[in-house]
């Protein structure tokens, strides 16, 4: 057995060392590109965002470092805490709501029982293609009731329907908006789980002589619990980002849909219409932390193994 000197060691271990470095700047050739655009549109504007939030523009001096003083003024600010409550409502039961059908749907879908389930699948799926815009304006043109399909319905039947713009409604019908919107996204992510589901699973159910719905209880909905909690946070980030419904419908009842109806119309508002920047990149970045927190806690809950 040969022994190599050291300088002959250094000689040939040198090679590796630069092909070792060749392919670390061909990693980063890859990924680089998607490294630049990530911390360009992605990392540079929160950044920014935190630098606006420390700073105040006064009417003597100009703009201020103040540090955490708009936190604190967010935290005691009870508009923005008004459309907080708002929006977690508007969680609590819009979501479980749009999931439950979104499941019942993806179930009927693939049992196999239902005639025509590739039309079914595209036809529920449809509205999820239609802008947020334009699905609001549909509905708030359906939900008007002077010019609107409440009514006509009034004027031809001579009755009175509730007025689903009023301040008892309009939560619940933005919520049917946005149920409307979104049921066929969930969905497809369902489906998606349930056919991925082993067909041997199938089978010794068969054998078993498992009624369908006991296959449900103890085949399907089990294999939904990742698609579920994946479902439910993408639900939570899009309630407490809920601004086009609400911003298009403002138009039709300002009384009501006011500029504090969400915390993202209520940063909006103080941005555009206020002026007020840096208080409105701190309602943004306090709206971001939030949803984060109650994202990851859920995401924790619903992949512990004894949940």
């Amino acid at each position: 057995m040969t022994t190599l000197s050291p300088p002959a060691a250094a000689a040939r271990s040198a090679p590796s060392r630069r092909a070792s470095r060749r392919r670390a700047w061909v990693g980063w050739g890859f990924i680089g590109p998607f490294m630049a655009v990530f911390g360009l549109v992605f990392l540079a504007p929160i950044a920014y965002s935190i630098y606006l939030s420390l700073y105040r523009d006064q009417l003597i001096g100009g703009t201020q470092y103040v540090g955490l003083e708009n936190y604190q003024d967010v935290l005691d600010d009870a508009k923005f805490w008004e459309g907080l409550v708002r929006v977690g409502l508007f969680l609590c039961v819009q979501v479980p709501i749009m999931l439950g059908i979104a499941m019942l749907v993806a179930l009927a879908v693939d049992s196999g029982r239902l005639y025509g389930k590739s039309f079914f699948r595209i036809t529920i799926f449809l509205p999820y293609a239609v802008p947020a815009v334009v699905a609001a304006l549909m509905w708030g043109f359906m939900y008007g009731t002077r010019f609107g399909l409440v009514g006509n319905i009034n004027d031809a039947f001579d009755i009175e329907l509730p007025n689903p713009l009023s301040a008892g409604l309009v939560l619940a019908s933005i919520g049917n908006i946005v149920t409307w919107e979104f049921v066929g996204y969930n969905m497809l992510i369902f489906y998606s789980a349930l056919r991925v589901i082993p067909h041997t699973l199938y089978e010794a159910a068969e054998i078993d002589g498992a009624s369908q719905f006991r296959v449900v209880t103890a085949i399907k909905l089990p294999a939904l619990r990742g698609a579920l909690v994946i479902a439910t946070i993408f639900s939570i980030i899009g309630s407490f980002q809920l601004f086009n419904e609400p911003s298009i419908l403002q138009n039709l009842a300002p009384n009501t849909i006011t500029t504090e109806f969400t915390p993202n119309l209520y940063a909006y508002s103080l941005a555009f219409n206020g002026q007020q920047h840096n208080y409105a990149a701190t309602v943004a970045i306090v709206m971001g932390l939030v949803t984060m927190i109650i994202a990851y806690v859920v995401q924790l809950r619903g992949m512990r193994k004894d949940a």
